[in-house]
């Protein structure tokens, strides 16, 4: 046994998409596993809630990751806060559901890309050099079940998340000679902001019907793999897109 962690304590995380759902759970659960978590979103006052949730350890920042020079400032500032930068999370998503025959579709498409594709490249690119100085850097990316099947109505989405795999692979195989470890998560349904409009009867019937596990997922069990992909002993897993979907993809009927 070579000894290796299975400890965050002390290291420093970067969550976008922090102040609900997947996000917020992450940060929740990194800060109580002992690491300095930065907790970023577009809405600073309810990043603060949550980086107070999160204890001491947190502090929150206003960000909007459609904006390329908020970006590399703000992570920048979190560098020079917290003197270090060992893991990032590309979570930050908006819904993204609308047909081709839609006549917001374009804005939609373009918006879809930006915050849920590009922005995770520059996000990357950003935390580079910082995370080239940490010895156990881990970046884990927020796609979706959408990127491994489509639903109809959703192709914004469903593109974006697709290249989310595409863009993990790539880097994991770039970045690998650095020893960074480049991972994605798929969640499948899951209670969070973007699926609260859905009735809970529709809620159970889907996931009766689409489920081997036959329910909703929470947040917190998302997190929770996030969190197994960024331990410093997560250090031979890379180039991955695990599902996180109570059985949705391996169930034919």
């Amino acid at each position: 046994m070579a000894g290796l962690s299975r400890s965050i304590a002390g290291r420093v995380a970067i969550i976008t998409g922090a102040a609900s759902g997947m996000g917020r759970a992450a940060a929740r659960l990194f800060a109580a596993e002992g690491a300095h978590v930065a907790v970023t979103d577009l809405d600073l006052v309810i990043c603060e809630a949550v980086a107070a949730e999160c204890g001491p350890k947190a502090r929150a920042y206003a960000l909007d990751v459609a904006d390329a020079g908020a970006i590399t400032g703000t992570v920048e500032r979190i560098a020079q806060d917290f003197g270090r930068i060992d893991i990032l999370v590309n979570n930050a998503g908006v819904s993204s559901f609308c047909g081709l025959d839609d006549p917001a579709c374009e804005d939609v498409w373009h918006r879809a890309v930006a915050v849920m594709l590009t922005a995770h490249q520059r996000m990357v690119r950003a935390a580079l050099p910082f995370l080239m100085q940490s010895d156990a850097p881990r970046i884990v990316n927020i796609a979706s079940t959408e990127g491994l099947g489509a639903t109809p109505g959703d192709t914004p989405y469903v593109a974006a998340k697709t290249g989310v795999i595409g863009l993990t692979r790539g880097l994991a195989v770039d970045l690998g000679p650095e020893g960074i470890t480049v991972n994605c998560i798929c969640p499948g349904p899951i209670r969070t902001a973007m699926t609260d409009a859905v009735a809970e009867e529709h809620k159970a019937i889907f996931a009766k019907r689409r489920t081997a596990l036959r329910r909703y997922g929470e947040p917190e069990e998302v997190a929770h793999i996030t969190l197994s992909l960024v331990l410093p002993a997560a250090s031979y897993i890379t180039g991955t897109a695990i599902p996180v979907d109570g059985g949705l993809m391996a169930r034919n009927a």
